[in-house]
């Protein structure tokens, strides 16, 4: 089952075919090109299926991100390991409506709060496109550093931000 989790602006749940539309706009758009889009209609859906899947397999997964304001899809944010990752991944994706609000750096923040409190994820990274900026500052804003030492996954060219650890005293 998948948690339902509410901030003060945003609920984070199950991803529903409600989401579908807005989402498949937007990774249906140049604007996903640093997450290895434009999509067709088809892998628009393989995604969004599979990241259903990813909550059922590992027990763990991106939430769709909703304002409790309007009741609409701002995008995905959450934990997930993909069978090419070296590492689990805080990750997110927002519909450009969303952007420049603080809803990806909220969302984010509850993601990575989630995943170290329940399920002992202590150890997180962001795989980045060098060219997205505003997915940089955000890591850079939740307090990760870039690790140019870290495993990246099979997409070559991706930088990699290690979130930090909890668990280590500095």
């Amino acid at each position: 089952m998948i948690p339902v989790i509410e901030t003060e602006r945003l609920i984070l749940r199950a991803p529903e075919l409600r989401d579908l539309d807005a989402y498949a706009v937007h990774k249906g758009s140049d604007r996903s090109r640093h997450e290895g889009g434009p999509y067709t209609p088809t892998q628009v859906w393989h995604e969004f299926i599979g990241g259903l899947g990813h909550w059922m397999v590992r027990g763990y997964g991106c939430w769709a991100i909703e304002e409790k304001a309007t009741g609409r899809f701002a995008g995905l944010a959450g934990v997930t390991r993909h069978l090419h990752y070296p590492e689990d991944e805080l990750g997110w994706t927002l519909v450009a409506e969303a952007e420049g609000r603080g809803i990806a750096h909220e969302a984010s923040i509850t993601a990575r709060d989630h995943a170290r409190a329940h399920l002992g994820r202590d150890e997180l990274v962001s795989y980045i496109d060098p060219d997205n900026a505003r997915s940089i500052r955000l890591a850079e804003r939740l307090g990760a550093t870039r690790d140019p030492d870290a495993a990246t996954p099979d997409h070559a060219g991706c930088l990699v931000f290690r979130h930090p650890n909890p668990q280590v005293q500095p």
